[in-house]
């Protein structure tokens, strides 16, 4: 019960952040949920009840995101997807927990330098095979496609609605190597049954400051969010 509890918790934070930065979710309840269940359980769990999210964000979003560079992102991802997989299935679980606070440091980082990279073919296809790693691997997708849209100058706008269309094609063929390896097993499927009417709730509440906060609010509560989610998957891994 208190593992169902802690889930539901950690959704609604997770929806929540994911509503006010376009990209919080993963990089929230991963972590988190590596606290209460095992890392391959966390990034499972984070993308069964996480799908229905980025496509309904991405759906009603639709007229502000840049769907080629979603769609390109998406084709390329596919490329990194087996090797995510791999690391996944064969990584020990307190490296795993490693990967996972260094991803999301690193995402906190981009963040906060606003780092800038070339955003030609050639680098948004090394950043889409990238992407497919983690989309398998730790389940945070994001710190690439952050730096990313940060060099393209997209607004929050159009920098949540382009993240929610790519995160949507990502979490669908993350999904998809999810039950194709046999990571979706019986203790996850009711841990993310339990935990998903938290996420309409979260997406409501954090839509609704979402509207209310400028540009440098915006960057210092991704920032907030992304440090302490890194202190959650260090405290997880010295557990």
């Amino acid at each position: 019960m208190v593992i169902l509890l802690s889930a539901f918790g950690i959704v609604l934070l997770g929806a929540f952040a994911q509503a006010v930065s376009g990209f919080g979710y993963a990089l929230v309840t991963v972590p988190l949920l590596a606290a209460v269940v095992d890392p391959r359980g966390a990034v499972v769990v984070s993308a069964l009840t996480g799908i229905g999210l980025t496509v309904t964000a991405a759906i009603r979003e639709r007229a502000h995101a840049r769907w080629r560079v979603a769609a390109a992102l998406t084709a390329t991802a596919l490329l990194g997807l087996p090797a995510g997989l791999l690391v996944l299935a064969l990584a020990p679980e307190r490296l795993l927990s490693a990967l996972i606070a260094v991803v999301v440091l690193g995402c906190a980082a981009l963040v906060w330098s606003e780092a800038r990279i070339r955003t030609g073919r050639i680098g948004l296809g090394a950043i889409g095979v990238l992407v497919g790693v983690l989309t398998a691997a730790t389940g945070t997708n994001g710190p690439p496609l952050v730096a990313a849209f940060q060099s393209l100058g997209y607004d929050p706008r159009t920098f949540r609605a382009t993240l929610a269309a790519t995160f949507s094609g990502t979490s669908l063929i993350g999904l998809t190597g999810f039950l194709l390896a046999g990571q979706v097993h019986a203790d996850v499927v009711r841990i993310s049954l339990v935990a998903l009417p938290a996420v309409p709730l979260g997406w409501w509440l954090g839509n609704l400051l979402f509207h209310r906060i400028d540009p440098v609010m915006f960057r210092r509560i991704v920032l907030v969010g992304l440090l302490g989610s890194t202190g959650a998957a260090l405290a997880s891994m010295a557990g």
